[in-house]
């Protein structure tokens, strides 16, 4: 089962991926609520829409906007809604 794995724990899990432009997307229901913390980052892409961000933080580790997201996607970009995706800092194992 495909996982994305920070500072040696699992922080998601599952069967359900959707792959774009090389970023793994996992359900947001996959994701471990208590290593995620809201960011008032926001990026834009062009064609998928405007992107919001979560930190990770956990045992005294804090990875700053490491988890990006659409919450609400173009659509010629709805395979990632209610989707996450991860920084290059976090392990994907699929």
């Amino acid at each position: 089962m495909p996982k994305a794995i920070w500072n040696d724990e699992i922080i998601a899990e599952s069967d359900d991926i959707v792959v774009v432009e090389g970023n793994t997307y996992f359900p947001r229901t996959s994701v471990r609520e208590d290593v995620l913390r809201p960011s008032d980052t926001h990026t834009v892409c062009p064609w998928k829409g405007k992107a919001s961000y979560y930190t990770l933080e956990s045992g005294g580790h804090v990875t700053q906007d490491a988890v990006w997201y659409y919450p609400d996607p173009k659509p010629d970009a709805k395979a990632v809604r209610d989707r996450v995706a991860f920084k290059k800092n976090v392990k994907v194992e699929v």
